[in-house]
């Protein structure tokens, strides 16, 4: 695909885009047909109070027609370098490394975005004599890749012929392993797995699934430490990041881009981003993403089906039935080359699917979480993953100022299970348990225990030979919502346990009307109630 068409297409996607996007902020009324919340792994149906606003997501943008042509013509045509082929030759050492499982939420339905870029840039390599070639898991903190994971990311074809030796997840802990490239201007540590930092090339294959990912936090975070990892993942950084999906506004941005061009300056890294559609359910469950009030009668019996069949299932089969569901997402766009123009054009086309305008912030903001998240793929959301998606993800989807105003009130619908995954998150529990009972501030968190937990050996080994998040992933994921804890007034979580709000310090309510009036102990009488409708994915642009 040409240039010049593919532009034509992007520009009528924005169009098709902005035909529909005065339907994204709807007002509540006395007709108005009660809302769906997510709650983990269940549903329910509330009703908000009259004169409250719904924020729903954008519709789903079209796919691009032919995406093997699109990855072509991105490998061969990419921004700012030169073409994948005239970068290959005989006798290099070439690197390929992809993000890891903790996107796209949930996964896409094979085969995967990142397999079929990676088959493409096999193939050149393959022409142009290149042997040493390596595959490398970029997942930083986080647990490993299982061979299944493995398998159905990078496709059966490649899997087959690298793995295990050639194809293996990312050890931020293997003293052989890494090396420390130096540090930035700021004193900011730069270490990166050995093997891409010795290659000749490497490529880094990304799904753009939110505007927080990709660019220079793609290689700096992915295959970087925890001593690289620390010098962002800080209380004060991140609650200087107006929002984390707002890179211009985001202090973590600021320092993994300082950390990306020293990389950069000691490896050519050649980017290909690739950016997906909201589409996040498919089948009979399209209508999930639909605004109630355009149910269909067959739609509204599926839903009541639907909430009366898992509501019955025992919690282990609905958690297994809800996590193999996989997304019928369209590819949106495939870019390849040079850092900053890449993930420029990336950045537009998640704002093409993504933005939507909200005028002025509300005293309650609503959100129903749903049973995935980044770090519970295939595995438990515990409560701290709870905490993390509440207050670290939804309420930092926005551009420009939070949706719920400063001191106001987030109410959440959860079950907040106090549950862990033994083999996922072992640290995690001692943090739930140890940690949270002494203190819920960051920073008092981040100067007393984050040494201990990013150090203690066992947690090293567990996230070196099993499937375990590193030690100090928990208290990351805390510090996660820092800003959103400084911001507001009330977290409230309807329906949730406990025990396991009151040791997060949170509020729980039986039903959304009882929290509302709980909020009003924080925000007054008679407020102004926001209900943020995610899923499918989307963001804010708050204006006055």
């Amino acid at each position: 695909m040409s240039i010049a068409p593919a532009r034509m297409i992007e520009r009528a996607h924005r169009r098709h885009v902005a035909a529909q996007r005065e339907a994204c902020v709807v007002d509540v009324h006395e007709q108005s047909p009660p809302t769906l919340f997510h709650a983990g792994e269940s549903f329910r149906l509330e009703r908000l109070p009259v004169g409250s606003r719904i924020v729903y997501p954008p519709p789903p943008l079209p796919g691009l027609a032919d995406v093997e042509a699109a990855i072509a013509a991105a490998l061969d045509s990419p921004l700012g370098m030169e073409p994948l082929d005239a970068l290959l030759r005989p006798g290099m050492r070439l690197t390929i490394a992809f993000d890891d499982i903790s996107l796209p939420l949930p996964p896409m339905r094979a085969p995967d975005i990142r397999g079929r870029v990676i088959e493409q840039v096999l193939e050149r390599a393959y022409r142009a004599g290149v042997e040493d070639i390596h595959l490398i898991a970029a997942l930083a903190l986080h647990r490993r890749m299982t061979p299944d994971e493995l398998r159905r990311t990078v496709g059966q074809r490649v899997f087959a012929e690298f793995f295990p030796d050639r194809l293996y997840n990312h050890d931020a802990e293997d003293p052989n392993g890494i090396v420390r490239l130096g540090d930035t201007p700021h004193g900011e540590v730069v270490e990166l797995s050995r093997r891409a930092a010795e290659s000749d090339l490497l490529v880094y294959v990304n799904i753009n699934l939110v505007t927080m990912d990709g660019g220079h936090k793609s290689v700096a975070v992915g295959l970087g430490t925890y001593a690289s990892l620390r010098a962002h993942h800080t209380v004060r950084t991140l609650r200087h990041s107006r929002s984390f999906m707002d890179p211009a506004r985001s202090e973590l941005h600021r320092s993994a881009g300082r950390q990306g061009e020293v990389v950069e300056s000691a490896v050519p890294v050649f980017h290909v981003e690739t950016t997906l559609n909201n589409d996040m359910f498919g089948g009979p469950l399209r209508f999930l993403a639909k605004p109630e009030a355009r149910w269909t009668p067959r739609e509204q019996a599926t839903f009541a089906a639907l909430k009366r069949s898992t509501d019955r299932l025992p919690a282990k089969t609905r958690r297994a039935a809800f996590h193999k569901n996989v997304a019928p997402y369209a590819v949106t766009g495939v870019t390849a080359g040079a850092v900053a123009p890449v993930h420029d054009l990336t950045l537009e086309r998640c704002a093409a699917q993504q933005a939507v305008e909200v005028r002025g912030q509300a005293d309650v903001v609503t959100a129903g979480l749903p049973y995935v998240c980044p770090y519970n793929v295939n595995s438990v959301m515990n409560p701290v993953l709870v905490m993390c998606l509440g207050l670290g993800y939804f309420f930092n989807l926005y551009h420009g100022v939070p949706l719920v105003r400063e001191g106001g009130a987030l109410i959440f619908t959860h079950p907040v299970t106090r549950e862990f995954h033994p083999v996922h998150h072992p640290s995690y529990v001692d943090f739930f348990e140890e940690v949270l009972s002494e203190t819920t501030d960051p920073a008092e968190i981040e100067r007393r225990y984050e040494r201990a937990y990013a150090e203690d050996e066992w947690y090293r080994h567990l996230y070196r030979t099993s499937y375990a998040y590193h030690g100090v992933h928990p208290l990351y994921m805390w510090y996660w919502g820092a800003h959103a804890l400084e911001h507001v007034g009330a977290v409230i979580f309807v329906g949730g346990d406990p025990a396991a709000c009151r040791r997060m310090g949170f509020w729980r309510a039986d039903t959304l009307r009882d929290a509302l009036e709980m909020a009003q102990q924080v925000v007054g009488r008679d407020p102004s109630v926001t209900h943020f409708h995610c899923p499918p994915l989307f963001y804010a642009e708050v204006g006055a």
